[in-house]
């Protein structure tokens, strides 16, 4: 790819080299990474104004610290692109986020500057106390550790969890706080309003450059460097004067809040830190999107924006023949509106994610009825839990990757007391280019397993509307919707609405050589499928299941009393999965057909488009297809045997 790194960054390969710079050379460097992202990311696409917020940031850590001997983890890794430029990835970086290229987020098999792999919010602070205190068990006691992590990260109950136990234990671990105000949305909340409140104190601001003086002249000291670090923390708190400090209390000296552009400044403040034991958190307050104005303006639009004109910032879009159909989270946000305006029982919840699960439009229909609680999808679930116990009907929308950090809110504040709560799943199944960490490999077996609970997947935007209207009716219980990141089929999908019968499939297509059975949005691959199909001759039956939980169990004892030979196809991991449930049933009921199930293999599946994720699984159109075939091949040979 022929886009040239500037004269500086091109002599950086590793931060060793960065290390033989000047300080004097470092705002250049930081133009010229600056400048490298955008012109990468502008044609190949990936996560953009948060790497931009951090490069000064990125380049100072590396020049102070002895990494990778030094441990950095970056919480999230959205902003991880500098970082990977300037260790050892740069002249590979375009391959960002593509196909059996660069994973968009640090990845320890990748390279040993990702010292934790990271994906979901809140990781670091607890990673890197945890390496912290391996240094010491092993007595390597020169070892630093790092944790950067945004403002928006925080609000999560694991970074609190983090700090407590890293305060309480008194490790040398360095918490640096980007603060930007953002997350991937705006964000919200009382911790939101303590930093602001921290970084427009004129109080503050007004004896923090003595406090910084006082403090680079610590190694000056010598065996008075405690009695010098006890008057900075003294000034600090003076500063703040009544105000308590959240990080303190949790035993962390607490300096800043700092410019985290002026990366000479950085440099110079982090050199003094490191000759300060105990734990420490640098306030560091930056612009997510720096140096690219459009970015600065809209942060939301450009957190991940697509490919863009670098020199004019319009958003690159295909333009479509034709109507197309919506993305299935449109979907959600309008019907959820629609829903509400008819029952006043309906409220919105959304952990941090509401442009992402167009949540927001709710929230701008009806402010005083959705609500984003941050990044917290624990809280989101027992704060769902809570309204239902007053007879409300929350729909909760989360990502299936990130439900899993909330299961024991599912089971414990929602299912046992059987609570109607609507879990509106986004990006069910393969989730694409984000990632393993991203993929919703396992909501359909970790939800199904749980008593009073309903699991339903549309194969369509009518269904995903159908299952809504049904999931807000009386008396539901604990209700799982889950559906998949992109487009559905239907251009004209805003039908009228009805009640579907819960735990009732239907039938697609009849046929009599094989059944396939489908569960969600991947049943239109096999709408594709038997269609060509059919051109060879093969007549091959579908059903859509609907449902995993509760299963049609008319619907299964006509398959398997029709059928010797049933295919089972579902956009999550076989294991446990609604191949399984079916082969339970057959089991439980003295079936013997054979079956053979098509879905997410029992291994970590990489990042990609979604359609060379299906193909690599083995469940797109042509994959099952093959399925078919070869199991129509494989009996023929044995009766032929």
């Amino acid at each position: 790819m022929d886009i040239r790194p500037g004269k500086l960054l091109e002599q950086i390969k590793y931060p060793s080299d960065l290390r033989k710079f000047t300080e004097d050379d470092l705002t250049q460097i930081c133009d010229e990474l600056r400048q490298y992202i955008i012109d990468i990311v502008s044609v190949k696409g990936g996560h953009f104004g948060a790497s931009l917020g951090v490069v000064e940031l990125t380049i100072a850590l590396h020049y102070v610290y002895d990494t990778p001997s030094d441990q950095l983890v970056w919480d999230v890794g959205h902003q991880a692109y500098g970082h990977k430029i300037i260790t050892g990835r740069r002249d590979v970086f375009h391959t960002n986020r593509v196909y059996k290229g660069l994973s968009g987020f640090p990845k320890r098999k990748e390279s040993e500057y990702d010292t934790f792999g990271v994906g979901h919010s809140s990781t670091s602070i607890s990673a890197a106390t945890g390496m912290a205190v391996a240094s010491d068990y092993k007595g390597d006691h020169d070892r630093r550790h790092i944790a950067v992590i945004g403002d928006g990260a925080l609000t999560a109950g694991l970074s609190f969890e983090g700090l407590n136990h890293a305060g309480y234990i008194d490790k040398d671990v360095l918490v640096v706080l980007n603060d930007n105000c953002m997350s991937i949305d705006p964000n919200v909340g009382a911790l939101k309003q303590y930093l602001t409140d921290i970084t427009t104190s004129h109080t503050y601001n007004r004896v923090k450059d003595e406090v910084w003086n006082l403090l680079g002249k610590l190694s000056k000291f010598g065996k008075n460097a405690q009695e010098i670090v006890s008057k900075l923390e003294s000034g600090i708190k003076t500063s703040l004067l009544n105000q308590s400090n959240i990080f303190e209390s949790l035993n962390f000296r607490y300096f800043g809040p700092v410019d985290g552009h002026d990366v000479v400044h950085l440099s110079k403040i982090l050199r003094d830190l490191k000759d300060i034991p105990g734990p420490k958190l640098l306030h560091c307050v930056t612009v997510k999107g720096k140096g690219y104005e459009p970015a600065e303006i809209d942060q939301t639009k450009w957190h991940a924006p697509g490919l863009f004109n670098k020199d004019t910032g319009e958003i690159i879009k295909s333009v479509p023949k034709g109507p197309q159909p919506p993305k299935y989270q449109e979907v959600f946000g309008h019907t959820v509106v629609e829903l509400a305006e008819k029952n006043f029982k309906i409220m919105g919840v959304t952990p941090a994610m509401p442009s992402g699960s167009s949540m927001n439009i709710m929230m701008k229909a009806m402010p005083d009825r959705a609500f984003d609680v941050g990044i917290a999808e624990q809280h989101a679930v027992t704060f769902s839990a809570g309204l239902a116990t007053q007879g409300l009907i929350p729909f909760c929308n989360i990502y299936s990757s990130f439900m899993q950090r909330a299961y024991d809110q599912v089971v414990h504040d929602v299912a046992l007391q059987n609570l109607n709560v609507v879990f509106c799943l986004d990006r069910g199944g393969i989730a694409g280019a984000d990632g393993p960490t991203h993929h919703g490999a396992y909501d359909l077996v970790y939800m199904r397993c749980v008593p009073n609970m309903t699991v339903a997947a549309p194969m369509n935007e009518e269904e995903l509307r159908n299952l809504m209207y049904t999931a807000q009716q009386d008396d539901m219980g604990p209700f799982t919707i889950r559906y998949p990141r992109g487009a559905g089929v239907m251009p004209e999908w805003k039908t009228p609405m009805k009640s579907i019968e819960v735990g009732k499939g239907r039938r697609i297509r009849e046929g009599e050589d094989i059944a396939i059975l489908t569960i969600g949005h991947i049943g239109n691959y096999a709408v594709k499928a038997c269609a060509e199909l059919g051109k060879e001759g093969l007549n091959t039956a579908h059903y859509d299941m609907r449902f995993v939980k509760p299963l049609d169990e008319e619907l299964l004892h006509e398959v398997f009393s029709t059928y010797s030979k049933v295919i089972t196809v579902e956009d999550g991991c076989v294991i446990g999965g609604m191949g399984s449930a079916v082969l339970e049933f057959m089991a439980d009921n003295g079936y013997n057909s054979q079956v053979r199930r098509l879905g997410i293999p029992d291994e970590v599946i990489e990042h990609g488009s979604q359609l060379e994720l299906h193909t690599q699984c083995g469940y797109h159109p042509e994959g099952i297809m093959d399925a078919v075939r070869n199991f129509i091949e494989d009996q023929e040979g044995l009766m032929a045997g």
